[in-house]
């Protein structure tokens, strides 16, 4: 049974667009080049520039515009560009410089553009959110599970393996809000997800899995920073002490063919 991956960013994100009641909720987002860069920064001041193919948050970087005002008010402020990627912090004083950079950092690949958006943090760390969404035996979508990840100390970047920390979602909303407001917000977390696989479904009709990884920015507007269509299954199992989370999204995932035996099967010999 086939299980459809789907590797460009830029793909999903296309065809995310085309559905008006999805597109509210994907920032703005642009393939890299340095027009676009100067043209995203005067709009949004922060943004992130992501490989448009690839996983575990390798690649990313995120760029912020300052202002600092002269010592003399009628001069016009200056303006700098502060690169972050890794654990590094770089400042440049003008966008080609700072193009020059990042087209060494990207070797030649294809990058987008995204609109920076304000996470919500615990202990003052950035933290977004990983909707689980699955072909359910019957055929409809149904999503199973969310997860909250906080990224770690001085990173960009909340993906477990950048070293960021999975989370139960109750918890870290309520730092923020009410339970009723934080079980509202699931709500709709989950019919996003179903949506969402719906709609990438008509161009990926073998499509039975999706991660939507989501922000929550500090007004509590729901962004699709990205969506992955191999997403990884395991944290359901390992962070969640309630066993039937993950015996429903085990049971789904092997009905729709996916192995997730941790054993590899022996090479037939002769």
């Amino acid at each position: 049974m086939t299980i459809q991956r789907v590797a460009s960013k830029w793909a999903k994100t296309k065809i995310l667009l085309k559905n008006k009641g999805l597109a509210s909720y994907v920032p703005a987002t642009r393939q890299y080049s340095l027009e676009a860069l100067g043209d995203m920064l005067g709009t949004h001041t922060l943004v992130y520039i992501k490989p448009d193919r690839g996983t575990y948050g390798i690649g990313v970087v995120s760029v912020e515009q300052l202002h600092s005002q002269n010592a003399d008010a009628d001069e016009t402020p200056t303006t700098s560009y502060k690169l972050r990627y890794e654990q590094k912090t770089e400042i440049f004083t003008s966008l080609e410089s700072l193009d020059k950079t990042l087209s060494a950092l990207f070797q030649g690949k294809e990058y987008l553009i995204q609109q920076g958006i304000h996470l919500l943090r615990h202990k003052d760390r950035p933290f977004d959110l990983r909707v689980l969404t699955q072909k359910s035996p019957s055929g409809q979508w149904v999503s199973t599970g969310i997860i909250g990840r906080v990224a770690a100390k001085n990173k960009i970047i909340t993906n477990h393996h950048s070293g960021g920390v999975v989370h139960h979602y109750k918890p870290l909303m309520l730092e923020h809000m009410t339970a009723q407001e934080a079980e509202n917000i699931r709500k709709e977390l989950n019919t996003l997800g179903v949506n969402a696989a719906g709609q990438l479904q008509k161009s990926y009709p073998n499509l039975k899995e999706i991660g939507l990884d989501v922000a929550i920015d500090e007004r509590w507007n729901i962004w699709i920073l990205e969506v992955n269509t191999k997403p990884a299954l395991f944290p359901f199992k390992k962070f969640f002490k309630d066993p039937s989370i993950y015996k429903q999204v085990k049971k789904y995932a092997n009905a729709y063919g996916r192995d997730l035996s941790s054993k590899k099967k022996a090479k037939k010999t002769g």
